[in-house]
């Protein structure tokens, strides 16, 4: 398990079939969190490539999607100030009753699919 602050690594995969611009997240127990947002991942491995300086920390997790803290150039990055916000409520159960075991059951659209 991450918790908010613990360091994490940020591993470029130029060779990874699906992105060349790829970058996976490590927690500092080495199991891989995910990956970098295939927006920003362009911008943050050219940064790893020119040799920059980076520390990146865990922040938290959101539904389906955890967040990092990445700083450049020396320096911890630092965990925003906690607020009193209540996490959003678990979805409820997609089917009802018996399901078909003939039937498709799409996942349902999501902006990080194929991220």
């Amino acid at each position: 398990m991450t918790m908010p602050g613990d360091p994490v690594q940020l591993i470029a995969e130029p060779r990874n079939k699906h992105d060349s611009n790829a970058i996976a997240v490590i927690s500092s127990s080495g199991v891989q969190l995910g990956y970098v947002n295939a927006e920003r991942a362009p911008y943050i491995g050219s940064r790893l490539a020119r040799g920059e300086d980076v520390m990146a920390i865990f922040q938290g997790i959101d539904g389906g999607s955890a967040f990092i803290r990445v700083r450049f150039g020396g320096g911890a990055p630092s965990l925003p100030a906690t607020t009193n916000v209540v996490p959003s409520a678990p979805r409820p159960p997609r089917r009802q009753g018996p399901a078909d075991p003939h039937a498709f059951y799409p996942d349902e659209d999501s902006s990080e699919w194929g991220a």
